[in-house]
């Protein structure tokens, strides 16, 4: 290391090197392996993946961020293409099958023109001009804006969205139950949409009952019981109170010395913790609540106060419930009892009650008056199952939160990759130079989408894509391929329906992961050889540790 921290990668004979073209074949074909993998992955008849990890737990899905998460590869290249998965599913919570595919093909398609000697900036400046013609075909002549408020056309969109996923059967319910859950959490704030389905829309899955029982709660659950068997386990109109401190005496840190001189020190030491205990609930109880909940312990003597006062107490609650239960019933969350005040106390939720289900007790706080927070319940037959479904629904909640902040639609069924592609095919032919070659494979390459969606549902793949390229010639800019029965549909008469923001994101991280990877023409690896020449290589004879020596 040197003096300012910096890490060096010290060139010499051990260290293992791997340019120029071979690299770029290879980060090619890491692309392709990756993109194979969950390419059945993609429509309403897609295939499940088994997925084992060490420890003997299995998932089944069909959800392409879930199954990349779970591969583990050695190639940096591979590695680069599972990560655009996640940030496809954390911006926009759609589409990852759809982008890996589309960089995959990209790439594949770059191979011939590296083989032909073309400069890789060259290609990189051509994807790049027609991402640009793309963005700005897709936004002006393929689009069309929906109304929010018109809310059977925004439940088919979900539904087409969704319509691939396990939870397509129950189509309806996880649309209604995924835009009511965004309406619920959305704010105002100077002029600009917030939602936050992560940390407002909690989703509470509970093994029993029926999918169909599945509901959006307008407050919170929280899997409690009350500190005390004689607390109330059901209020109306409850106050609440909420605290980030705990109803106990407070230990020292580490290490406390108290000398003790006569024999009543003891008990002295005693009564003074039960004072301070007493002074923490008199403050508590001179507000008047019905419910404490609290982030920290509480103790029997504490418990004792607020079981006298007629008080519902609940302890160690997550931080981040206390959060959702803070907005729902318009509580602040107090890290010392002498701050509260009457302003914060919770009056906004309309009932408090405490149920079993199954073997364990949740705790309500319902019928709020304004929540903008809310938990999601779930219930299923299994485990595996609602993992599914809890998967599908953040697909399903993605799509309706694109929607509230950008009410724009595009066609789905591949058919605005097939648009995008004739209308760029056009366009090459005004490109000049050598660049109108690797221009219209981006053209060509977006053709990948329709191609595995007939592929995947069994239909004669030449036959539909010539017929659907005839289509888009003479202007039938919505036709695309239905999932179910590998036919030709008007999507407008489908009702199959993108989000813009999904296209959009698809488009840009694919294109942009495909020059990044053809932009690499050295891999420097900073491990060493060991002693037995060959070995310390990964997958594809690529360096296991990809850090720079010391």
């Amino acid at each position: 290391m040197m003096g300012g921290g910096q890490p060096i990668i010290v060139l010499n004979q051990n260290t293992k090197r791997e340019t120029g073209r071979k690299v770029q074949l290879q980060n090619i074909n890491a692309g392709k392996m990756i993109a194979d993998v969950i390419r059945t992955c993609l429509g309403p008849r897609a295939m499940l993946k088994m997925l084992m990890d060490p420890m003997g737990g299995i998932v089944l899905t069909n959800d392409g961020n879930a199954i990349l998460r779970e591969i583990t590869v050695q190639h940096p290249a591979a590695k680069h293409l599972i990560e655009i998965a996640r940030t496809q599913d954390e911006e926009v919570g759609d589409g990852t099958t759809s982008v890996v595919i589309l960089a995959g093909e990209l790439l594949a398609l770059a191979e011939q023109f590296l083989e032909a000697r073309m400069h890789p900036v060259v290609i990189i400046k051509a994807y790049r001009l027609a991402l640009d013609d793309a963005i700005d075909i897709i936004k002006d002549q393929l689009s069309k804006p929906i109304d929010m408020n018109d809310e059977t056309a925004m439940i088919e969109v979900i539904k087409s969205c969704i319509g691939t996923k396990f939870m397509g059967q129950y189509g309806d319910l996880a649309c209604s139950i995924a835009l009511q859950a965004v309406k619920t959490i959305t704010t105002q704030q100077d002029g600009r949409t917030e939602i936050d389905t992560k940390k407002w829309a909690r989703i509470e899955k509970i093994p029993g009952g029926r999918i169909e029982d599945s509901c959006v709660l307008s407050g919170i659950m929280i899997n409690k019981d009350v500190t005390h068997a004689k607390m109330k386990r059901r209020l109306e109109n409850p106050r609440i109170v909420l605290l980030d401190c705990s109803l106990e005496y407070k230990k020292g840190e580490s290490q406390t010395n108290v000398e003790m001189i006569a024999e009543t020190d003891f008990t002295k030491m005693l009564e003074m913790e039960e004072e301070h205990i007493k002074t923490m609930c008199s403050d508590l109880i001179a507000l008047q609540p019905n419910i404490i909940i609290t982030e920290k312990g509480v103790s029997d003597l504490a418990q004792h106060y607020l079981l006298k006062a007629g008080i519902t107490c609940l302890r160690r609650v997550k931080k981040s419930d206390n959060n959702r239960i803070a907005r729902a019933c318009g509580a602040t969350i107090a890290n010392r009892t002498e701050e509260l005040k009457e302003e914060d106390v919770g009056t906004g939720a309309g009932l408090f009650e405490i149920k079993k289900i199954g073997d364990e007790y949740f705790t309500f706080i319902t019928e709020c008056k304004d929540p903008k927070a809310c938990t999601i319940l779930l219930r299923g037959p299994s485990k595996d199952i609602l993992n599914e479904v809890e998967r599908n629904l953040h697909d399903a909640l993605g799509v309706a939160r694109n929607l509230a902040l950008e009410a724009f639609l595009v066609p789905g069924g591949g058919a605005v990759e097939m648009a995008v592609s004739q209308l760029l095919q056009e366009k090459a032919k005004t490109v000049s130079g050598v660049k109108q070659w690797p221009y219209t494979a981006l053209a060509t390459a977006l053709e990948v989408i329709p191609r595995t969606l007939a592929q995947n549902c069994g239909a004669n793949i030449i036959r539909l894509l010539t017929t659907l390229r005839a289509k888009h010639a003479s202007g039938a800019r919505s036709w695309g391929v239905d999932g179910e029965k590998g036919e030709l549909v008007d999507m407008d008469i489908l009702k199959v329906w993108d989000p813009l923001a999904v296209k959009l994101q698809v488009l840009k991280t694919a294109v942009e992961t495909a020059v990044l990877l053809l932009r690499i023409d050295d891999i420097v690896s900073g491990c060493k050889k060991s002693k037995q020449e060959g070995e310390g290589g990964g997958a594809g004879g690529m360096p296991q540790d990809m850090g720079p020596m010391d």
